[in-house]
């Protein structure tokens, strides 16, 4: 997708390319690291069909506040939630979980994590293009 169209997705800064988490994405994905004061705040936008693979946030949870397009959650043995701008999705620690677009539109959401000492992210197997093509 062009990058000036996936700059038209949030009224936030589209960042560059996610290339130090690219190894847990399938597709592409863009960081903008808005805030690390008292609580780190990112725009993470997904390019189309692009998502995370399932991980787990260990010892603090995070929030995400969808603002543009529209995206997936899913956490381990629930069904999957649509997500469109406004959405607000609170995710516990120790959850297993995964995010991201769905396959025809590009999405974005913040990112909102407080650092907590011994915290950590487990990332996981991919969500597998047979699962993810399933949603609707």
């Amino acid at each position: 997708m062009d990058v000036k169209e996936l700059e038209k997705v949030s009224d936030f800064l589209l960042g560059e390319e996610n290339t130090d988490y690219a190894d847990y994405f399938i597709g592409k994905s863009y960081l903008s690291v808005l805030n690390t004061k008292e609580a780190v705040i990112c725009n993470v936008t997904f390019e189309p069909g692009c998502r995370n693979n399932w991980h787990i946030h260990h010892g603090a949870g995070q929030m995400l506040i969808c603002v543009g397009g529209h995206g997936w959650y899913q956490e381990i043995g629930k069904e999957p939630q649509l997500l469109k701008s406004g959405d607000v999705v609170y995710i516990a620690p120790e959850i297993k979980h995964w995010h991201g677009a769905v396959a025809d539109e590009a999405f974005a959401h913040l990112a909102l994590a407080v650092p907590v000492d011994g915290a950590s992210n487990e990332w996981c197997e991919p969500v597998t293009d047979e699962e993810y093509k399933k949603l609707r």
